[in-house]
């Protein structure tokens, strides 16, 4: 006879091989993103380097503004593609996974070619030595937004080496594109290396993949995605847009010298932020998984995250203070005296950072976006004036600690809001019905 007495449970916890074979999952896939982020970003490096080396300071100033306008490019096709992709599709099935990257990788595919189109229209508006950069960017950014989605698609489907892959083929091909480049001897010849490069890779994807992107379906998911794109959309390109105004305000304030300093101690975290970058790749995905395993650790996970990322952070700091003069000159040359008086700000910036990434990463797997939007606008503003405010005030160290302080108040205002939105997560407990 049935009593009629409901009890709630919760699934039992997993035994502890299971637990361990699922901690040695995570640790493999935030590898991968490590190694990833460690190719992508040695690629980029050698582009930007290469470049300077053979073309001289003014073409590659040219290229840096292509090069800025690839990254803001960029940042809108990663909040309106390939970021609803990681968050929604992380840990899914194969079935669903496979329709959502192709349309997906077709709505990155789709960005590119418009928004190419108007960097060509542009390019050929300017004319003299800009136009023509402006006009092979936008010939090679539908080439470099496919390679980049896909990338974030094989990091939502747990398989982080092949994206490693992807970016090894992309550098492998990029060496001899650049010695024909060099050839050429202009800054449209690098841009079309970097873009064929970029090509080759994004067809070696689809082989990987099994998929072709589906350019049809773009609308389709640019619409489905709307809740989440459009809030994805304002907080990327809100994050590099008060990079780039404090770089522009500091050295109006301070001089150029000063943004110099700057970049310089960035240079001397450059190995923990591409640490950070690679990280990112991955914690979105590894969240919306724990999420749908077990929802109550979450809180946990995003902070031994953040806290792992601050700490690490704080010792590379530590580990740069203890620097010879003679190591930091051989680095950075002359500019090492100004950007050593950065360093223990510029450091703990990048901890609050570290430490504000993981709330950030369990926002994004709650799917909240409303949340994430006010707290990376919070954030950019506060960087924005806190580096500007500091400049006025006390000049270039004044900029820095600036920073420090705004990214400590945007930490604190991003776990301030996960707290909440987990509280407020409705809990779906599993009914058990008790006969005696």
């Amino acid at each position: 006879m049935t009593t009629g007495e409901v009890r709630t449970t919760t699934p039992a916890a997993p035994p502890g091989g299971t637990g361990r074979t699922a901690r040695r999952g995570v640790v493999g896939r935030l590898s991968w993103g490590l190694a990833d982020q460690a190719a992508s970003s040695t690629t980029n490096f050698a582009v930007g380097v290469y470049v300077a080396r053979e073309l001289g300071v003014g073409a590659f100033g040219v290229f840096s503004l292509a090069w800025l306008t690839y990254g803001v490019v960029l940042n809108v096709a990663r909040g309106l593609a390939t970021d609803p992709l990681v968050v929604r599709f992380s840990g899914v099935p194969q079935a669903p996974w496979r329709a959502a990257a192709a349309r997906a990788t077709g709505a990155a595919l789709a960005v590119g070619s418009v928004l190419g189109a108007v960097c060509l229209l542009v390019g050929f508006g300017l004319g003299g030595r800009v136009g023509p950069a402006f006009a092979c960017l936008g010939v090679a950014l539908p080439a470099l937004l496919l390679q980049d989605a896909w990338r974030f698609a094989f990091f939502a489907a747990g398989t982080g080496k092949k994206a490693f892959t992807n970016d090894l083929v992309q550098g492998t091909v990029l060496v001899p594109a650049m010695v024909v480049a060099a050839r050429a001897g202009t800054v449209a010849a690098f841009l079309l290396a970097w873009g064929a490069s970029a090509a080759v890779a994004a067809a070696y994807g689809c082989l990987q993949s099994g998929l072709r992107p589906r350019v049809t379906g773009a609308r389709g998911w640019l619409r489905e995605q709307r809740d989440l794109g459009s809030r994805y959309l304002v907080e990327n390109v809100s994050l590099s847009g008060a990079g780039q105004l404090r770089a522009y305000g500091l050295g109006a304030i301070a001089g150029v010298g000063a943004v110099g300093a700057v970049r310089g101690a960035e240079l001397l975290l450059g190995p923990f932020l591409a640490l950070l970058m690679g990280l990112s790749l991955v914690t979105v995905a590894e969240a919306a998984r724990v999420l749908r395993q077990s929802p109550r650790r979450l809180g946990r996970f995003c902070l031994l995250l953040g806290g792992g990322q601050a700490a690490a952070a704080l010792l590379w700091g530590a580990a740069l203070l203890l620097m010879p003069e003679r190591a930091g000159e051989l680095v950075l040359g002359d500019v090492w005296r100004s950007a050593s008086q950065l360093i223990v700000p510029a450091t703990l910036g990048v901890a609050g950072a570290g430490l504000g990434s993981g709330a950030a990463a369990g926002l994004r797997a709650l799917a909240a976006a409303r949340r994430s939007l006010r707290c990376q606008l919070f954030a950019s503003a506060c960087y924005l004036g806190g580096g500007l405010g500091g400049a006025a005030a006390a000049g270039t160290v004044g900029s820095a600690w600036g920073v420090a302080a705004a990214t400590a108040c945007g930490s604190a205002l991003w776990w301030l809001q996960l707290r909440t939105a987990l509280r407020e997560r409705p809990h779906a407990p599993i009914p058990e019905v008790r006969t005696p």
